[in-house]
């Protein structure tokens, strides 16, 4: 290496540019976990704005590089597995197909060279290609999924929604929904709908972290399981730069208590999704999905272990 070739910095203010200050490649050799932005909202039936979301927590994730370690974890996570940022997708404006192509493309090899992924939205739309990329790698997947809104919603004429993914995807076979779960709900559900159990907002903020997480034990089992985390999950107040905020959410303390209890689970994938800088305040929303992706990645390194 040379004495002027870039090099994994601490800095939160200098050379920004990629996620924790990750490389940056595509070389899949170079990695055992990807990061890689989704910047698409096209799918929006709020405030649109979270084509801005990987941008914003790759830059609020300067603020979380002078650690060590993540606390309470006691190992640093760049120890124990290469993590690597992708970049971004690309894809026409407004042709969606575009981006189901370089999902499958890019997701399909990464998989099936035995990589795991982190992605970062964009809406929440995304993750139904990005389900069916993991479907076709590991199967039929269980699924925790944490938002207020259910995105069960039927949408027969606006098929590109970012509130219908979890109605196409068990009727496509990608999720089992009775091994699916889903936390922070709080706006019209009907569980005759669909098969998910749900931990509502008004529950989860009554029970112990430890409680909800033994619920999602109770789940999801030793299936290959997604992860999904809609920001507007929190509280307005922990996470204002989002598209269809909803009063009541999780604080960014009881998620990430929850988050941290997952080890263990078989973990396939995982995304983060609806962080809209446009709307937020002093980086609140982008700091707390990049440190929540940050958790996730933890994660994986309590899985591999040692």
């Amino acid at each position: 290496m040379g004495s002027h070739d870039f090099v994994n910095s601490h800095s939160i203010f200098a050379n920004v540019y990629s996620y924790m200050g990750r490389p940056l490649t595509r070389d899949a050799d170079a990695a055992d976990v990807f990061v890689i932005g989704l910047p698409y909202d096209l799918g929006t039936s709020g405030r649109s704005g979270t084509r801005g979301g990987p941008g914003g927590i790759r830059a609020a994730s300067a603020n979380l590089r002078w650690e060590e370690r993540r606390w309470p974890w006691d190992f640093n996570v760049f120890d124990r597995i290469r993590v690597a940022d992708y970049g971004d997708l690309e894809f026409s404006t407004g042709n969606h197909e575009a981006l189901f192509g370089q999902v499958e493309s890019h997701y399909g090899e990464l998989l099936a060279a035995g990589k795991q992924v982190l992605s970062f939205g964009g809406d929440h739309f995304v993750t139904l290609p990005l389900l069916r990329a993991h479907h076709k790698q590991y199967g039929p997947l269980a699924m925790i999924h944490f938002d207020a809104h259910t995105d069960t919603y039927k949408e027969d004429d606006a098929v590109y929604n970012h509130g219908c993914m979890f109605y196409h995807a068990p009727r496509e076979g990608i999720i089992d929904a009775g091994k699916s779960i889903q936390i922070g709900i709080r706006t019209e559900y009907t569980e005759s709908r669909h098969e998910f159990e749900v931990v509502s907002a008004a529950a989860a903020n009554d029970m112990s972290a430890a409680a909800i997480v033994e619920r999602i034990r109770q789940r999801v089992a030793d299936s290959p399981c997604y992860l999904t985390f809609d920001i507007d999950c929190l509280d307005p107040a922990y996470a204002p730069g989002t598209g269809t905020p909803v009063a009541g959410g999780l604080t960014s303390d009881r998620a990430l208590k929850i988050i941290r209890g997952l080890q263990g689970i078989n973990l396939v994938g995982m995304d983060l999704v609806e962080v809209a800088p446009c709307y937020d305040h002093a980086e609140i929303t982008s700091l707390a999905g990049a440190t929540l992706g940050l958790e996730m990645l933890y994660l994986l390194g309590a899985n591999r272990g040692p």
